[in-house]
């Protein structure tokens, strides 16, 4: 269908010496003259910038048909499930869907790494949060003093690192299709017993960076048993269970982006058993597991989630 529709607009354009084409609200100007090979185009006015004939056209179709959301296509692909793996409407934030369960076919092709993400959440900007399955190395979140610092926006050791050296390794496409996200950096009351206060708490820091890590709310919100693993207190009890409903369960020693709050060098991490437990920021004995936010404008190429056949971007 685009090809056909720029066909037909190419064939309008050779041989006029001055024209315009408006869609809706947008014009481009031609402003030269015959033959076509010749003929350029000063689309200020239009807020495009291309200059050539096709590159026009190319432009000019984009901003009349623009593509479907990155998240919006995995939408339109997904059942909305209650049960069991899938895909779920998240309870606590409005316009987001989070994958749960043990099983989601939630597997990313990303930074050249076959199936080496998954996604966490469809953000309702239509952006995703994805997170790398396997972690890049075991490191200190923060070895700024004799125990570490938890102040993610300090910034700790750990968020320099991976928006540094980390971010600069990744390919070039894979940093086109990273924007900077809204992390919930803040600290949370421990062992607690409420998922919506303990979002609240997460949400009263706020890092807005390339590349951070997945939150405690995060972790627990992708075990599809709520019931009895639904808040921190209750995946702690539940651990041996808890440990066969949550995808980001992995076998090891991870650090989360939430802090211990009453501390100032405490910080969350996820243990080999499944719970949610601190330790100071100091120690390098955890892996780290970065999580992105890709751009909307990131488009589904091929795949179906699964591990076996990835979604591949563009």
């Amino acid at each position: 269908m685009k090809e056909k529709i720029k066909k037909i607009i190419k064939g309008y354009l050779p041989g006029f010496i001055t024209g315009i084409i408006v869609f809706g609200t947008v014009s481009v100007i031609a402003a030269t003259y015959f033959p076509s090979s010749q003929t350029t185009y000063d689309n200020s006015a239009s807020g495009l910038t291309a200059t050539d004939v096709q590159g026009a056209i190319d432009e000019l179709y984009n901003v009349c048909f623009p593509p479907t959301p990155i998240g919006d296509q995995i939408l339109e692909n997904n059942d909305i499930v209650s049960s069991g793996d899938g895909l779920y409407k998240d309870e606590y934030e409005n316009g987001k869907y989070t994958y749960k369960g043990k099983n989601s076919n939630n597997y990313v092709t990303f930074n050249n790494e076959e199936a080496g993400w998954r996604i966490i959440s469809i953000n309702s900007d239509g952006t995703i949060k994805i997170m790398r399955d396997v972690s890049i190395g075991n490191m200190a979140w923060d070895s700024s003093t004799y125990l570490g610092n938890n102040n993610w926006n300090r910034p700790a050791d750990l968020n320099t690192y991976l928006n540094g050296e980390y971010y600069n390794s990744l390919t070039s496409t894979a940093q086109s299709q990273i924007v900077d996200g809204t992390y919930n950096a803040g600290g949370i009351t421990y062992d607690n017993n409420d998922m919506q206060n303990q979002i609240n708490e997460e949400k009263s820091v706020i890092s807005k960076v390339k590349i951070a890590l997945p939150t405690v709310s995060e972790y627990l919100r992708a075990n599809s048993n709520k019931n009895q693993c639904g808040t921190f207190s209750l995946n702690n009890d539940n651990y041996s269970i808890c440990k066969n409903s949550d995808w980001m369960f992995n076998n090891g020693y991870w650090w989360t982006l939430s802090s211990h709050s009453g501390t100032i060098d405490c910080v969350c991490y996820i243990n080999d058993y499944g719970d949610v437990t601190d330790h100071n920021a100091y120690r390098n004995i955890f892996a780290v597991r970065p999580a992105v936010t890709l751009s909307s404008s990131v488009q589904i190429t091929g795949g179906d989630g699964s591990k076996s056949n990835p979604y591949t971007l563009s």
